[in-house]
């Protein structure tokens, strides 16, 4: 049931993270389009997949959000977090696109909200620059976390003890992303401040049109500046400090790192010198530092993306999201993306070596559970090694089959264990720490899935497992693929 009450004043609108740096008129507007609402615990505050006409704010209480993913619903937080929000939160983005909600909230316990309407929201967030950059980094970081979630969910038994290594992952460029858009904030306003400084009539048109070039040359430095040593960059840092500091303008210490990082030198200092005077030399060298500095931020978050893109990219092939359980795959691709998924869990002492047949055709199998087989072999083989060691992933042909060898430079099996290791339950590791089942369910893919062949070969130092796949669909056989491996 909704109860609507008083209105929240500005003061306390403040007081919220989402709203604290609008002004008095701003919160007073808010004041008055939103309103407040209880939620008794255990009821819904919205249902994914309704229309979605109202964003809210938790003032206290307590909320769960929910997706459903293939039927299940799940929870992808849980928070009491007073000025959390959910809801209509792209209301801003098409108005001619119809807008749902893309989760679900629940109140945990009695909750209080503070609702806007979407239409007011959307007005809102395209006129507050302020309250859209809080909005724009919640739904970042809030996607991140809600997408990591629902993957963990699609595959969790094959991405088992993987999935923290991928957080991981994930998180380091995410972080970096994040980072970045916040220092570019500061230095986009700082732009906007010194060209009113530069532009507010001493300057001519002309002095001006040149500015604008050099800052357009500063831009293609950046694209074009050398990588260098770190010798070598402290002698440029130094000597561009030295002609700062000669021609009066402050900071320059400070300065110079951005400046050689954009591919600034002298020569170009002094060409901004000659276009806009002694003047105003300062308030120009600090625009187009911002300039060089927005450009290798933006490089930077392009760089972090991509990383993000690559290590998702690597997860949907290791998991084989939406594509058909049986199909034609390149096995390296497969490899390559199990590999990926190791990352976090290869010691900085064990060498990766990959000798791949290139030369090698696709061939017809189950995916992602051959990734399953890759899996479970490559943890076995680091599990043997520890810390220290060389893992090799090697391809090859062996008359109408493709061989895939997982090597490890472990202490080896014994050989009166040997003949059990395909035994379902049977291992050698601690109680609590294996299964025994890794080795039994992909001897059932590779032989009894795929007709192939998984063998082993073992001496102290050297442990190979051999995996052995027909090349055509008429040896890989194709079973039923509701049955269990």
């Amino acid at each position: 049931m909704t109860t609507p009450t008083d209105r929240l004043p500005p003061d306390e609108l403040r007081t919220l993270f989402l709203f604290e740096s609008l002004d008095a008129e701003q919160l007073a507007w808010l004041a008055e389009h939103g309103r407040v609402e209880q939620r008794a615990g255990g009821t819904v505050v919205y249902a994914e997949g309704e229309a979605a006409t109202c964003f809210f704010v938790l003032l206290r209480g307590a909320v769960s959000m929910t997706r459903r993913v293939h039927g299940d619903e799940v929870e992808v937080n849980r928070t009491d977090q007073r000025g959390v929000y959910g809801g209509a939160t792209q209301a801003y983005l098409d108005e001619q696109s119809e807008q749902l909600y893309r989760n679900t909230l629940r109140a945990i316990v009695d909750s209080e909200f503070f609702v806007l309407p979407a239409e007011s929201f959307a007005e809102a967030v395209r006129s507050w620059f302020p309250m859209a950059m809080h909005l724009l980094e919640g739904l970042f970081i809030g996607m991140r976390t809600s997408q990591t979630i629902v993957g963990e969910r699609e595959r969790l038994l094959a991405l088992g003890s993987l999935s923290a290594g991928l957080t991981h992952e994930l998180n380091n460029p995410a972080a970096a992303a994040v980072r970045a858009t916040s220092v570019l904030r500061e230095r986009v306003a700082g732009m906007r401040h010194k060209l009113a400084m530069i532009a507010d009539g001493r300057l001519d048109g002309h002095r001006l049109h040149s500015l604008v070039e050099l800052q357009e040359e500063a831009v293609a430095r950046v694209a074009a500046a050398p990588k260098l040593s770190p010798l070598a960059a402290s002698d440029a840092e130094d000597a561009l400090t030295d002609w700062l500091d000669e021609h009066g303008v402050g900071g320059a210490w400070d300065l110079a790192p951005t400046l050689v990082g954009g591919g600034a030198d002298i020569p170009w200092l002094a060409r901004v010198k000659a276009s806009v005077g002694p003047a105003d030399l300062e308030a120009a060298v600090r625009w187009l530092t911002y300039t060089v500095e927005t450009e290798l931020l933006m490089r930077e978050i392009a760089d972090a993306v991509t990383r993000i893109s690559g290590l998702v990219g690597a997860a949907k092939q290791y998991s084989q999201l939406d594509r058909a359980p049986f199909q034609v795959v390149d096995v390296h691709d497969l490899l390559d993306a199990t590999l990926v998924m190791f990352k976090a869990k290869i010691s900085a002492g064990v060498k990766l070596v990959k000798e791949y047949d290139r030369d090698l055709p696709p061939v017809p199998a189950y995916a992602a559970e051959l990734n399953q087989v890759w899996t479970n072999l490559i943890d076995n083989a680091l599990g043997a090694m520890g810390e220290k060691g060389t893992l090799t992933v090697r391809t090859g042909r062996d008359g109408d089959q493709i061989v895939v060898e997982i090597v490890d430079t472990g202490p080896g099996i014994p050989p009166e264990v040997r003949p059990r290791i395909f035994e379902p339950f049977f291992t050698t590791k601690p109680v609590g720490t294996g299964t025994g089942l890794g080795l039994d369910i992909s001897y059932r893919i590779v032989v009894h899935k795929h007709h192939g062949d998984i063998r082993v070969e073992s001496v102290p130092g050297s442990t190979t497992f051999r995996v052995l796949l027909p090349l055509t669909a008429d040896e890989a056989s194709t079973p039923d693929p509701r049955t269990s491996p």
